[in-house]
């Protein structure tokens, strides 16, 4: 039976995946707390799956930018915005998932959020926070704030001499 070679690059990707799962279980306890507490204070469950995911994402941000990601760099606007642009989608795409798997198919609240929690980080949350707000911390390439500081920087006259 064959075997294949981990490089580093896929070992770094695997812990960078895991650790950002890990850290969405530490926004994941803050996010449920805040469902649980508005759903039994009578909040409808697609608005306290908002309220309870983006109460989350402040603690999801921190966990992957100094954890998982173990991005270096100060914190930036670009980067704070669009983690905040990625924390809405899963927020909207939770409040969305919720109100199918809860409210339209009788899954008790805290089942359909597993459920849906896990299915939004796979396929939304952890691939654009890996593309959009982490992707220079794991040096991939991309346009960012230095790039238009050298926009800025650039003599136009010179751009097609």
């Amino acid at each position: 039976m064959a075997h294949r070679v981990l490089n580093g690059r896929t070992v770094q990707k695997r812990r960078v995946a895991l650790t950002a799962a890990l850290g969405g279980i530490v926004g994941s306890v803050l996010d449920i707390a805040v469902l649980v507490l508005c759903v039994e204070s009578g909040v409808a469950v697609p608005v306290a799956a908002f309220l309870g995911a983006a109460a989350g994402a402040g603690a999801c941000f921190l966990a992957n930018k100094y954890w998982a990601f173990r991005d270096p760099r100060p914190l930036s606007l670009r980067q704070v915005s669009s983690f905040g642009l990625v924390a809405v989608g899963t927020a909207l795409l939770m409040a969305l998932a919720m109100s199918v798997v809860s409210v339209g198919m009788g899954v008790p609240y805290l089942k359909a959020k597993a459920i849906c929690a896990a299915t939004v980080f796979l396929f939304w949350s952890y691939p654009a926070q890996r593309r959009f707000v982490f992707r220079h911390a794991l040096g991939e390439p991309g346009f960012d704030d230095d790039d238009l500081d050298d926009l800025e920087d650039a003599d136009p006259a010179k751009s097609f001499a």
